[in-house]
């Protein structure tokens, strides 16, 4: 008997509220497919960043960052 046909096995013997916790906890532990995106990693929290908003961001970040680098030091 597999896994998957013992599981099956006792999932069938539950009852449907039962049933319907196991579904929950399974679903639980497939990560969400926003997951796999780092652009969308928090879709899946209801908040969604706007990418003018992160040029924003990163434009203020690196706005104070020195071009040149004094002179006998180097990168």
């Amino acid at each position: 008997m597999t896994i998957q046909e013992a599981v099956l096995q006792e999932l069938q013997q539950l009852p449907p509220d039962e049933q319907q916790k196991v579904l929950k906890y399974a679903q639980s532990l497939r990560p969400p497919e926003s997951r796999r995106d780092p652009r969308g990693m928090f879709v899946y929290r209801g908040v969604h960043i706007a990418a003018e908003a992160i040029d924003a961001a990163r434009q203020e970040a690196w706005a104070q960052f020195p071009r040149e680098f004094p002179e006998g030091t180097a990168p």
